[in-house]
């Protein structure tokens, strides 16, 4: 059925309870005998449900309204007759015969008691209507919401209260409740009871007997409105006397929310709602308890939305009637509500609950009156506790400046501007806390395992946080929470996670070494240390001789007793809203006049559309999505195909894809005919058709702790191991360490050999973790240094101590006055070697290190750890050489995992030969003497930096396109600077963004498509375009770094895209030869020409002559797309075979330059002279060019090569830059800096030029323009 697939409308069902007429007779015939009693408590019965459709089409020219009786279901039976959902019939009217049943998801048995929770009151005078609010779950976690509206008539002769019929006019003096609950797929309790407060000043003034069809007329007309798309477009619509305004969710993943969340801040104190959340958090036994109904419903649901984006996933029924309260004896976690009366009896009867008083804002246990619970960290708690003190929750103080409202329209929307801006505060006040709580928990992840080594995590903590952890971590809400982590989910969390990073996480993130703490995190320590604090045991070996007052004790945890977040994060304002409103209702619910609602609805969404045109994409796509929704229920079909069609190029995110798919599928042959006229719903019916023929993969969901093997592990089971417990994830260095451990025939690794080498692993980084310097020393040190080694205490040259060994230098802890001894940074060294020492009769080896500038050699008697030192030293001395060299700090972080595996085997082995076995893993130290390990000069000189943008993978991967894109202002904020970002595609549509002013990663991966990128242009739009083999141009948003657009017009795979700056046209091309013009603003294709070719590789307009770069020919096209000019390859070139790769166009010179895939030269051609002959240039040492571009009067070229040694070739590829003089066309320089193939080349503002290389590189190399 169509109602399977569309949206939900606002209303699911209206369910009308109370008694029924055989009891309110029964009742009333007591009261005339004076035989009823003086508190009468009646059992609910549903007496209608009123469910859409309410219309159908007419049939025999008659046009009804479904609610005359196929839309109706009437409950006047008794207990015992109750239908179930299934099995509902139909009551009377046209429509008998029709089978209608009752909407799936709702339980009418249980309905009743939730409505009238504290049973349904007869009593003997009118009382004030109530609301309270329910929340009904399914067994796969569906939420469904209702609120209720209680409401008491007075109890006639013989008639219910909700029964047509004038009935008798004699009265009792009873008055019997009766409830309206209105059921709704989306939880928007404020604009529901909006609602029905509208129509309880219908039903206070109408008849009895006219109560029925108001109660019809009022659930049809919230049948016609729609839920509004996530993102920024709220709807509002008009129920006399009420504006009601429904909020849109912030994203999909998010709910409406539609409700006070200042609430539990009135009735707790932030210590109270920290409890409450460390309860949740910990998955307890949790029960609100209060004496009004509509808080229970109202706080659980702040306290579920103050968890985001971690979901409660344990039975959650916010309000329990009288007759459930059994439910409280369920063995697992819940989340219930119960009346207050009926505390003490729960407390009494029901052990090891959480009871939490709303009315007085206390927090027990069944068992004491006190908590006695691992509470949220504290670092975590006092930041939320100062953020909940500067919150302003009273409204009445922020308008006691403003004049006084003399419309009601105007105060509340007043008041809904102010609750929307205390909302989105206090969802970030609660995602701060989130965050605080768990910031930590990437460090331990390992994504292609999809591995959380919570051992490790857990050992990170406080010991004072250590309970509070581990038992959230066996939580379903935390299991959750860590499969987003895995599946790299770019939400709230990681948003804030990322840009309230500290600078000292930012250069971690940079570099990926060993954790260790800094001086910087040692000081902090410091800072925040308890003054007199003792030192540990471990710490207390680990330096000579210090004393307590000379020493700073600092905790594992990285997380400080003071979390220090910028005020500025917190107050970002929420995102503008769009208020769009919906038309009137139309006076009557006939057919015909829904058909004439929906069509006026469509014009008004047609004229917003105008109105917006493509200044707000996001924007256009919420109208595009609801006239799309519209046009489906007005069986417009075609119509609303090309609503839906039009998101890929505004924003794909809200593209309803079952909704579409049902609509392609039950077009007729008449549509379907007219859908194939119409190219862009040709391409969409076809996208949708081979959609749905793939297989449907499901996710990977699953999540590992990490455990030690228990068997012997193989080569390939060794990578898996170590990459999971986050000792190293890079492969090589991973086969190098299994070469040392499994030292013999055949190559394997025993469990018991693998379990001591993890343990010593862990236990070095414990040891470094507690190691303490004096703050004498600590003066001397760089902030991002870190202690990763410490000898023994021995015997120097300089006197007695211990070695400290960092990723910068090493230098003596000297015993006694606790001097700070420099001995060498690694770049300074000049020789290592071991020596022997006379001691006594025998001589006792020694580390001789010779530094430049020194005329001493220092010397150490390191003893049975000279070797160990030797490699150790050698290593970062090696590495130190190859990062200076190659301006590549990634060496240096390699040599130094390196050096800590070289010591951890060294420690496990503890044989003989176990020197040998770690000396495998000294790489840098051997291949000194096997490649060259200077760099040219001219290279050296050019090359300013190396970055990886593979760092948090396993193997490099190939950079295939590289796109620079400057700093400017935003438009959020006109004072604070964007700074430029460097976009680069990898492998498999990954896209990885780095701040290009700091070279720190921004974005880790950024998800477009499945297949290789070919691509990349930025947009004036604030927006980057990148053309795909898929045949699809994706377009990613550069503010909110999500990718939520994607033009479909190519049919193969896009290879080129350029833009004209003077009329601001985008351009693109695809292999087949054809090549589009796009208006950038509406994303439309303006114009479409084809070049005829075998392969169009590359495009680019100059002055507004397109040149298109094909396999044989460089083609010069006119304005109107005819060919004016053809450059062929040349016929020695053609017979290898080569094809064009790259050109570069300098029209002031009138030069074409253009390069070949197999050829080791550029050819030269002259535009503004056709008669002349081109010229070749031939390039030393290149056997391919792959990229060129021009920067200011230079030409820089990518070139291939592969090594040679005595003429011979060999398999490793090389490359190099050559940069040319446009004007001397000769060779300018000979940049060597890369180990593949160059892929990619890209400026940056003519200041520095960018290159990219393949996968065995995988290096992103910046260079110098002079």
């Amino acid at each position: 059925m169509m109602a399977d697939h569309l949206p939900p409308a606002l209303l699911e069902a209206c369910v009308v309870l109370g008694a029924s007429s055989d009891k309110l007779s029964e009742l009333y015939q007591a009261v005339d005998n004076n035989e009823a009693p003086d508190l009468l408590l009646l059992e609910p019965e549903v007496l209608h449900v009123l469910a859409p459709p309410f219309v159908s089409r007419p049939q025999d020219e008659s046009d009804t309204l479904r609610s005359q009786g196929t839309r109706r279901r009437s409950f006047l039976r008794k207990k015992r007759e109750h239908p179930s959902a299934a099995e509902t019939p139909s009551q009377g009217g046209i429509g008998e015969s029709e089978d209608v049943s009752v909407p799936k998801d709702i339980d009418l048995m249980a309905l009743p008691l939730l409505c009238f929770p504290g049973g349904l009151q007869v009593t003997n005078e009118q009382k004030d209507e109530q609301f309270h609010f329910l929340v009904f779950t399914d067994v796969f976690g569906n939420k469904t919401h209702g609120v209720v509206m209680h409401c008491y008539r007075p109890i006639l002769e013989g008639k219910s209260i909700f029964q047509n019929g004038a009935g008798s006019s004699k009265c009792s003096k009873l008055f019997s409740a009766y409830g309206i609950c209105i059921i709704s797929k989306y939880p928007y309790f404020t604009a529901i009871k909006d609602c029905l407060s509208c129509l309880l000043i219908q039903l206070r003034t109408c008849r009895l007997s006219d109560m029925e069809e108001r109660v019809k007329e009022f659930a049809a007309k919230l049948s016609l409105v729609p839920i509004p798309p996530p993102g920024q477009l709220h709807l509002m619509f008009t129920l006399h006397p009420l504006t009601i305004v429904l909020p849109s969710r912030e994203n999909k993943d998010h709910p409406a929310v539609d409700l006070d969340l200042h609430l539990p801040f009135f009735c707790f104190k932030p210590q109270q709602l920290l409890q409450v959340l460390s309860c949740l958090l910990q998955e307890q036994r949790v029960v609100l308890f209060s004496a009004d109904w509509a808080r229970l419903t109202l706080v659980a649901e702040s306290f579920l939305l103050f968890l985001q984006p971690l979901l409660w996933q344990q039975p959650y029924v916010p309000v329990l009637a009288r007759g459930m309260l059994d439910f409280l004896m369920a063995p697992t976690a819940f989340l219930m509500g119960c009346h207050l009366s009926h505390f003490e009896e729960v407390a009494a009867e029901t052990d090891h609950l959480i009871l939490i008083n709303i009315d007085n804002g206390s927090v027990s246990t069944s068992c004491s009156e006190t908590l006695d619970l691992p509470e949220i960290p504290p670092a975590a708690a006092n930041c939320f506790t100062q953020r909940c003190q500067a919150l302003q929750i009273h409204f009445d103080l922020h308008q006691c400046n403003h004049a006084s409202c003399s419309d009601i329209s105007e105060q509340r929307a007043r008041r809904r501007a102010w609750q929307h801006n205390l909302n989105h505060d206090i969802q970030r006040i609660a995602l701060e806390l989130m965050v605080n709580i768990f910031r930590d928990v990437s460090g331990h992840l390992n994504y292609e395992h999809r591995v959380f080594n919570s051992q490790e995590f857990l050992k990170t903590r406080e010991p004072a946080e250590q309970l509070f952890y581990k038992t959230v971590l066996d939580t379903h809400v935390f299991h959750s929470f860590l499969k987003d982590r895995l599946n790299r989910k770019i939400d709230n969390f990681a948003r804030m996670e990322l840009i309230t990073r500290s600078d000292m996480q930012r250069v971690k993130a940079m570099v990926k070494a060993p954790r260790r703490p800094t001086m910087q995190e040692v000081q902090a320590r410091r800072r925040s240390s308890i003054a007199g604090s003792k030192l540990s045991k471990r710490l207390g070996m680990s330096l000579p001789n210090l004393g307590d007052d000379q020493t700073i004790s600092f905790q594992r945890n990285s997380l400080l007793s003071r979390i220090s977040i910028p005020d500025a994060v917190l107050r970002t304002p929420p995102k503008q809203t769009k208020v769009f409103k919906l038309p009137d209702f139309p006076a009557s619910l006939s057919f015909r006049s829904v058909q004439g609602y929906y069509s006026e609805l469509i014009q008004q969404l047609g004229k917003a559309i105008f109105s917006v045109k493509n200044e707000n994409s996001s924007l256009l796509a919420r109208f595009y999505y609801l006239r799309g929704f519209i046009n489906t229920l007005y069986g417009r079909r075609l119509e609303a195909l090309g609503d839906f069609q039009n998101l890929y190029r505004t924003d794909t995110a809200i593209f309803p894809t079952q909704l579409v798919t049902w609509l392609v599928d039950s077009l007729h042959r008449d549509e379907r005919q007219q859908a194939d006229r119409r190219p862009e719903l040709k391409r969409l019916i076809l996208k949708v058709k081979t959609d749905s023929e793939k297989l449907l993969v499901q996710p990977d969901e699953h999540v590992k702790k990490f455990k030690l093997p228990l068997h012997t592990l193989h080569l390939e089971e060794f990578v898996r191991c170590i990459q999971e417990c986050g000792i190293v994830k890079d492969v090589a260095t991973i086969h190098r360490l299994f070469d040392a451990l499994s030292d013999g025939e055949p190559k394997r690794v025993e469990p018991d050999l693998f379990r001591v080498f993890y343990n010593f692993w862990k236990e070095m980084e414990g040891q470094a973790q507690d190691v303490d310097l004096p703050s004498e020393v600590i003066d001397h040190l760089d902030n991002s240094e870190c202690v990763y080694k410490l000898s023994s205490c021995i015997k120097t040259s300089h006197g007695v101590g211990k070695i400290a060994m960092t990723q910068k230098r090493l230098f003596l802890l000297s015993v006694g006055r606790l001097g700070f001894l420099e001995i060498a940074k690694f770049r300074d060294i000049e020789d290592v070697k071991i020596s022997s020492a006379p001691f006594l009769l025998v001589r006792i080896p020694s580390l001789r290190i010779k530094t430049s500038g020194k005329l001493e050699v220092f010397e150490a008697n390191l003893k049975t750890e000279t070797e160990l030192w030797n490699l150790m030293v050698k290593e970062m001395w090696a590495g130190r050489r190859m990062a200076d060299q190659h301006k590549d700090p990634q060496y240096m972080t390699q040599a130094l995992t390196n050096v800590l595996l070289i010591d951890a085997v060294m420690g496990c082995l503890q044989t003989q030969r176990s020197i040998i076995a770690a000396s495998k893993l000294a790489y840098f130290d051997k291949i000194k003497y096997e490649v060259p390990m200077m760099v040219p000069k001219t290279t050296s000189e050019t090359l300013k930096h190396k970055i990886n943008p593979s760092l948090d993978l396993a193997e490099p991967q190939t950079v295939h396109v590289l796109l620079y894109t400057p700093g400017q202002l935003t438009c959020n904020n006109s004072a604070a600077e964007m700074n430029p970002k460097l976009w680069v595609a990898l492998s498999g549509g990954r896209v990885v963004v780095f701040d290009a002013a700091s070279w720190s990663m921004l974005q880790d991966c950024i998800q477009v498509g499945e297949t290789q990128l070919n691509c990349m242009l930025g947009s004036v739009q604030e927006q980057v375009w990148i053309g795909s083999q898929d045949s699809v141009i994706y377009i990613i948003d550069t503010h909110s770094m999500s990718c939520n657009k994607q033009l479909t017009e190519h049919r193969h795979e896009v290879t080129g895209l350029t833009v004209d700056h003077r009329d601001v046209q985008m351009y693109s091309c695809s292999s087949d030869g054809t090549v589009l013009q796009w208006d950038s603003a509406s994303l439309k294709v303006k114009r479409q020409i084809h070049v005829s070719c075998d392969r169009l590789s590359s495009i680019q307009i100059y002055d507004g002559t397109l040149w298109c770069c094909c396999d044989d020919s460089i083609v010069e096209l006119k304005k109107s797309g005819t060919p004016q000019r053809r450059m062929a390859l040349p016929d020695d070139l053609l017979s290898m075979p080569s094809i064009f790769s790259s050109f570069v166009l300098i029209p002031e010179r009138g030069q074409l330059w253009t390069g070949c895939s197999d050829s080791g030269e550029l050819i030269l051609w002259h535009t503004k002279d056709h008669r002349r002959p081109f010229k070749r240039i031939s390039l030393p040492g290149c056997s391919g060019v792959t990229c060129m571009i021009q920067v200011k009067d230079q030409i820089w070229v990518g070139c291939r090569a592969w090594s040679g040694i005595g003429g011979k070739c060999e398999d490793q590829p090389r490359s190099q830059v050559l940069v040319m003089d446009a004007e001397s066309h000769t060779v300018a320089k000979e940049l060597k800096a890369h180990s593949d193939s160059i892929q990619t080349l890209c400026s940056a503002e003519d200041r520095y030029v960018l290159s990219g290389s393949a996968r065995h590189d995988g290096k992103i190399a910046i260079w110098k323009v002079e």
